[in-house]
């Protein structure tokens, strides 16, 4: 009975016409593990076959172009790819670790809890967890304590806010006078006939109806 190769719901087979190599995901943070290219015996004869059969030509090129016509399918089962595969976990499972809470492959280095002996999404560290909870209850402190204070007591709701001078045409943030030529950002006209203020752009006076 063929050897079961374990580890086999997590990597993605990178090999190509040479050789053979896999990437091992953990799956939880994601990073990826290579492991070290294994060239292909076969391939490398049959690429030393095409070479000397272009050099003489004749049978030794027919040969060659029949080479060429075998292609290896990755992405299906073949005894050298399980060959490969299984030494390729054999290199990498050292760096994982099979939790038995979830069943999921992790990495050691950064996703296993060595003292519980599961995942850290099964059994997270209790100092990290901790100071996630502290961290995200004092952003919803700083929320519900920013809400609670009254930022709008300095300002003049009154006035439409400028953010363009009408004088210069330099953008501003609001307030009273430009930045850039101290021109008011709220000028104002005075009616001729009862000296109401009006802000500047009113065509008639509000109280009396004179043309301004």
């Amino acid at each position: 009975m063929a050897d079961v190769v374990p580890f086999t719901d997590n990597f993605s087979d990178l090999s190509n016409a040479q050789g053979y190599q896999f990437e091992f995901r953990c799956e939880r943070c994601g990073n990826g593990y290579r492991s070290a290219f294994q060239r292909d015996a076969m391939e490398t004869g049959r690429s030393m076959l095409r070479a000397v059969g272009s050099f003489f030509g004749g049978t030794l090129q027919q040969l060659s172009s029949s080479a060429d016509q075998w292609k290896y399918d990755r992405a299906t089962n073949s005894s050298a790819k399980d060959r490969a595969l299984t030494a390729a976990v054999e290199e990498i499972t050292p760096r994982f670790r099979q939790c038995r809470g979830c069943s999921d492959w992790m990495c050691a280095d950064q996703c296993w809890n060595e003292e519980i002996g599961q995942c850290l999404r099964c059994s997270p560290i209790v100092a990290e967890e901790i100071s996630r909870a502290q961290a995200a209850a004092q952003r919803d402190q700083i929320w519900d304590q920013a809400r609670g204070k009254n930022w709008t007591k300095d300002l003049d709701l009154g006035t439409r806010a400028k953010l363009t001078c009408p004088d210069c045409g330099v953008k501003v943030n609001g307030g009273k006078f430009c930045t850039g030529c101290g021109s008011s950002l709220a000028p104002t006209v005075h009616c001729g006939e009862c000296g109401k203020e009006s802000k500047a752009g009113a065509v008639f006076c509000s109280d009396c109806g004179h043309r301004l």
